[in-house]
């Protein structure tokens, strides 16, 4: 499923026009993505949670020159599904 088909899904669900359901999605979109900027976690009950993870430093290989070099650490989104969402998909 595209970001479309979901707006196209929710407007007609919620029966609103695809424009207000795709500013409902970006917004939803929009919030997730600044509360994982400041570290906060988002929970949405029946969906998961969403949270940010560390990745530590670590070496690497060029696949094509099978040179060495050095990953980043880095922070990460992370998802982990719910009791309900893994339910609904067995």
């Amino acid at each position: 499923m595209t970001k479309a088909d979901l707006i196209d899904t929710v407007a007609s669900s919620a029966k609103i026009s695809k424009a207000s359901a795709g500013k409902a999605i970006d917004s939803v979109i929009s919030n997730i993505t600044k509360a994982l900027r400041k570290g906060d976690k988002v929970t949405l009950v029946g969906l998961g949670t969403f949270s940010v993870g560390k990745r530590k430093a670590r070496k690497g290989r060029n696949p094509q020159t099978k040179a060495e070099m050095k990953i980043p650490a880095a922070r990460v989104p992370k998802f982990r599904a719910g009791k309900a969402l893994k339910s609904a998909v067995k």
